[in-house]
């Protein structure tokens, strides 16, 4: 499984969950453009029998964003514009993985580290988890689809406070803010997130496909063409034999029923 991963991410298996870690520590896992390729082709070419992802960091931060070292010295516009649409292509290989992908975020969720998170569907942090946005103070600005992504979980007005007046955000502000679904102890977010995980691995999958191909552009579109294209995917959702079964034990009182918590 490990044969086309750069040295910087690891990969381990649990069950129907593939656990992905950034893998360079020493360097509070900065992104450098061999990471940003190895995680778009993990991505497009996911390991047979995987139902969800899980990624996180090793040692004591999740990530501190882009590896300045990757864009200083001589400037080049072209080079600069290629640079952010790579990744570009690599957190939207994210956003839009076959299965669901989790974060787990614990200190630096920093810069490029918080557009990785903001792909994600799902983010688990830790109460020592903090967030920012430095590029305003760095000299330079969003590259990684930040600018789309993270006003859509914090607000335009959070993003431009960030950036503009170098503040960072602690794990219960994000929580609140909508940056993280989950706030937990420091040193509980990976076993939290590999249990949600297998929830939504075991669900139907072409569901799943919808909630995470279909539903982010229906939200975006306009009130008939949204609901129109909801009419397209519920039809095409329930028509499986997979959830045929599905309702049939439900409707014969052998599924689970919700409950609150």
């Amino acid at each position: 499984m490990t044969d086309h991963l750069p040295p910087t991410l690891g990969l381990e298996r649990d069950g129907l969950v593939a656990l992905l870690a950034l893998n360079r520590a020493e360097k509070r896992n900065a992104l450098d453009d061999r990471t940003i390729l190895g995680l778009a082709a993990f991505f497009r070419n996911l390991p047979d029998g995987v139902r969800a992802v899980v990624i996180h960091g090793c040692g004591d931060h999740f990530c501190a964003g882009l590896d300045l070292g990757e864009v200083t010295g001589e400037t080049d516009l072209f080079k600069g514009i290629l640079h952010s649409r790579m990744w570009h292509e690599a957190f939207r290989a994210i956003q839009f993985a076959a299965v669901p992908v989790f974060t787990v975020l614990h200190g630096a969720v920093v810069g490029g580290g918080f557009e990785l998170a903001a792909a994600s569907h799902i983010r688990v942090a830790e109460t020592s988890a903090y967030f920012a946005l430095p590029e305003g103070q760095r000299g330079i600005f969003l590259g990684g689809g930040g600018s789309m992504r993270i006003p859509r979980l914090i607000g335009v007005p959070m993003v431009q406070d960030l950036m503009l007046t170098g503040r960072t955000l602690s794990a219960e502000e994000g929580h609140r803010m909508g940056a993280a679904q989950y706030l937990v102890p420091v040193g509980e977010g990976r076993a939290k997130a590999v249990e949600l995980a297998h929830k939504a691995a075991g669900n139907a999958r072409m569901t799943n496909y919808a909630v995470l191909q279909a539903l982010p552009h229906i939200a975006e579109s306009s009130p008939e063409a949204g609901l129109f294209t909801e009419s397209l995917m519920a039809a095409v959702a329930e028509a499986t034999p997979e959830a045929q079964e599905r309702l049939r034990a439900f409707l014969e009182k052998r599924a689970r029923k919700i409950t609150p918590g």
